[in-house]
């Protein structure tokens, strides 16, 4: 069980505004929430002119905050020392969370980068991995309104979502190196109207929180898990 506030019994599953600790209601409370909160949050990011961290907060915030007391907070303030992976794949440090989304938002801010390179936009996000839950959907939207305004889209009901979290993993462990970019090149597409933009989205599946959850290596005081990060950072190469 993931329990990076180490109080599962007393206040359930990341002490949401439930206390529920059941896993299958836990993810349909919070795929009820997110479905509840995607129109919003899509108007949200249109009216912005420039997409910046603080609005990967807000649309996590828009999007969870009927089910997290912490939605729209970031692993710096939710688990400042707490290591957290999926599947093996390490994510950032919560220190530098911000520093990689930021790199994706960059690159994906630029239509010619993010033509090009939209796998590794997504690549930095899912690094940076910021929140303690709901990361996936928050990325997958931004990184939609970013392939809009660079003027195409990705097909991702087409994807299969054992190759894609494959690719990514690779994009993670071993960035600039085209993992994601190969993969998704061939589910890119034609840019659609942001009327069907919800309805696409309600329609794809693996959005409805039904996967590996992350878990807590242990805190980064700890010298083994200290050293396995470090190992990992200088894995990646950059």
């Amino acid at each position: 069980m993931f329990d990076p506030f180490n109080d599962f019994e007393q206040s359930g599953y990341l002490r949401n505004l439930y206390g529920e600790k059941d896993p299958e209601i836990v993810r349909e409370l919070e795929h009820t929430m997110f479905r509840a909160g995607l129109d919003d949050a899509l108007a949200y990011l249109e009216k912005r002119d420039i997409l910046c961290y603080e609005d990967f907060l807000e649309v996590h915030r828009i999007l969870f905050q009927e089910f997290y007391p912490w939605a729209g907070k970031d692993r710096q303030i939710t688990a400042p020392n707490c290591s957290v992976s999926k599947a093996g794949t390490i994510f950032c440090h919560p220190i530098d969370a911000r520093r990689a989304v930021d790199e994706g938002l960059r690159i994906g801010q630029d239509k010619i980068s993010m033509r090009e390179r939209p796998g590794e936009v997504m690549g930095f996000f899912a690094y940076g991995h910021p929140f303690l839950d709901g990361n996936g959907r928050t990325m997958l939207i931004i990184h939609n309104e970013l392939c809009h305004r660079a003027g195409f889209s990705i097909n991702w009901h087409l994807t299969n979502k054992v190759d894609y979290l494959k690719a990514l993993s690779a994009e993670i462990e071993t960035p600039l190196k085209g993992h994601l970019d190969n993969y998704l090149g061939p589910f890119i597409g034609q840019p659609r109207e942001r009327g069907l933009w919800s309805e696409s989205i309600h329609g794809l599946s693996g959005l409805d929180g039904q996967s590996i959850q992350n878990t807590v290596d242990g805190e980064y005081s700890d010298a083994s898990v200290a050293q396995k990060y470090q190992s990992f950072e200088i894995n990646r190469g950059i």
